[in-house]
């Protein structure tokens, strides 16, 4: 079973992409041909779910970082630094109301 279980973990980021639903009919089928005992069966399906479920969040993170230093390149602004129309109005606002108190103090 280790090799089997090794080859299907060497599928690589192609695991990732399946289903629980397709792993277990994968699995299923290995059972049915004899290469994987029955017992064995849903450890391996939960094995192999957890290794995609870690490569993708590998992945993730990988995509995440690139993503990042590639904006950090590019120059572009990140969202936290970036003021939403809501901020600008009352920015305004309180210039406003700054301006006209010092008009009305200058009288």
């Amino acid at each position: 079973m280790t090799s089997l279980l090794e080859k299907s973990i060497n599928f690589g980021l192609g695991l990732f992409a399946l289903s629980r639903e397709k792993i277990e009919k994968i699995v299923e089928e290995l059972v049915d041909r004899g290469e994987v005992a029955k017992e064995d069966a849903q450890k391996m399906v939960k094995d192999l779910v957890k290794k995609g479920e870690e490569q993708k969040e590998e992945l993730r993170k990988m995509i995440k970082g690139a993503v990042a230093e590639t904006l950090g390149y590019m120059n572009i602004a990140k969202k936290e630094y970036i003021s939403s129309k809501e901020d600008i109005r009352n920015i305004v606002r309180e210039e406003i109301k700054k301006v006209l108190e010092e008009m009305q103090n200058d009288k």
